[in-house]
């Protein structure tokens, strides 16, 4: 049976979003800049640089918008939907931020980022076009098509009449789908149903690399710019133009029952995300003149209120994970807290290691750079190798299950006390949750039924400023027992 992928989630975008911003507005400027991806693959170890400066020949979106292809007004095409393109421009939705992402650099609020960071036209800045346009580095594409088909699915030079052409008349057509699919790849398509790769593309500029214009420093965010963070299986729900059905199972995977595996897409983010961080740190990027990258830093260990009063008034929690004197900002780990979860249920034989070296690379933090870059590189190691455990490993119903219970074990809990690793832990479950869902394990009406208790979760992470630790955990504690009741 042919379902689409936005109607398998079709609560999930909004209500994340939502729940992560006050306003509507605040909402589509949010998903505008979260949802700029550009090409790259993925070099996880340091330089870090994006793969798009392979010097494959670029032909922008209008070469997928003819009506036999992706340029269709409804989606009835026989293979895939031929409505994409119409998908990827819908006005004011996450699934059209891609089309959007030139366009947002001429609003209010890029222009005063612009001249707070003096680099002039922001729609004309490689600092911006890095990751707001397909041509953002140097690629034979209008910059008006924003991030175009070919920033996630490769240059299509070399793939693309390959593709358009149909396929014959072949005794077996689902083993011709497959073998066509398999020599696009070849020819420079990119392999998007593997979570690794996915991943690679999409971490860019949903974290950043070292290619010009793909990095969102303190400084930018300090311009105006909103703060970075990557989930790879929701930011992959919010941009699915595509339908998961037995086609897509043949032409993907060889098989008609084989879907995307949400539990593992979510895992290998995880990793994919602090793999790049520990990567960028390693390298100039760790540094900005005499200071560090406050990027790397995490953010509510300055930005909180100040106090001067004879009776102290603390504002920060103990955390067992950041073994660092107090007053020292710690190292953002959100994701390597998801890490640590995910860890435990598939790679137990790692999990021990990665809480070594995550601890010793807080405790190097406060020693120098020098010791810091040692570390980092160590866990790196770790990293990469958990990354690879997830990737080779497939996930059931019942593993969501589990992977909540680590997400939420007092050993992982007890280190949201900061506001990212806690909006990480929100949109883990939630994606667990729809993980369950897509596996049969629970029907979209019982997750439905505990939509209050996740929209309870996320609004306690609604407003960094108002953040607070105690209210965060009983309200994901209970959308954690809500889960589990499903079970």
């Amino acid at each position: 049976m042919t379902t689409h992928a936005g109607k398998e989630r079709a609560d999930r975008p909004w209500a994340v979003f939502a729940a992560l911003v006050p306003t509507r507005a605040a909402l589509a400027t949010l998903v505008l800049m979260l949802l700029a991806l550009a090409i790259a693959a993925f070099v996880f170890a340091p330089p870090a640089r994006s793969q798009g400066e392979s010097g494959a020949r670029y032909t922008g979106v209008a070469s997928c918008a003819g009506s036999t292809c992706h340029g269709r007004m409804e989606g009835d095409g026989t293979v895939v939907r031929q409505d994409e393109l119409m998908k990827w421009q819908e006005p004011s939705t996450p699934g059209g931020a891609h089309s959007r992402a030139w366009a947002v650099l001429g609003n209010n609020r890029s222009q005063f980022i612009a001249r707070n960071l003096g680099i002039g036209d922001p729609a004309k800045a490689q600092m911006c076009l890095g990751c707001h346009s397909t041509a953002g580095t140097a690629r034979a594409a209008p910059a008006e098509d924003g991030v175009g088909c070919e920033s996630c699915h490769g240059p299509a030079g070399g793939w693309l009449a390959s593709h358009y052409a149909g396929v014959g008349t072949n005794a077996d057509p689902e083993r011709e789908m497959r073998g066509k699919h398999l020599a696009n790849l070849s020819a420079g398509l990119k392999k998007l149903e593997d979570p690794v790769v996915r991943a690679g593309v999409c971490v860019d500029c949903h974290y950043g690399s070292a290619a010009d214009g793909q990095f969102v420093t303190h400084r930018i965010m300090a311009a105006g710019h909103p703060r970075i963070s990557f989930e790879l299986d929701l930011f992959s729900s919010l941009q699915a133009h595509h339908q998961e059905d037995a086609d897509y199972g043949w032409r993907k995977f060889g098989a008609a029952n084989r879907r995307t595996d949400h539990v593992q897409m979510w895992a290998v983010g995880q990793a994919t995300a602090i793999e790049r961080s520990l990567a960028l740190f390693q390298t100039r990027r760790g540094t900005e003149g005499m200071f560090p990258e406050f990027t790397f830093l995490d953010c509510h260990s300055c930005h909180r209120r100040i106090f001067d009063q004879a009776k102290p008034v603390r504002t920060g929690l103990d955390n067992p994970g950041r073994s660092i004197p107090e007053g020292m900002p710690p190292y953002n780990d959100e994701n390597l807290i998801m890490l640590a979860a995910a860890a435990r249920l598939a790679a137990p034989a790692l999990a021990d290691q990665l809480a070594i070296r995550t601890a010793a690379f807080h405790k190097a933090m406060a020693t120098d750079r020098q010791s810091a870059v040692a570390a980092a590189a160590q866990l790196s190691q770790t990293v990469a190798a958990l990354k690879s455990a997830f990737a080779s490993r497939s996930f059931s119903g019942a593993d969501a299950f589990a992977m909540v219970d680590a997400i939420s074990a007092k050993a992982i809990s007890d280190r949201y006390t900061d506001y990212s690793g806690s909006q990480q832990a929100v949109m883990g479950v939630d994606t667990l949750l729809n993980a369950m869902v897509s596996s049969g394990r629970v029907t979209v009406g019982a997750a439905a039924g505990i939509r209050g208790d996740i929209d309870r979760a996320y609004a306690a992470v609604k407003d960094p400023n108002a953040y607070k630790p105690s209210e965060f955990q009983a309200s994901f504690g209970s959308a954690v027992r809500a889960i589990g009741a499903l079970r």
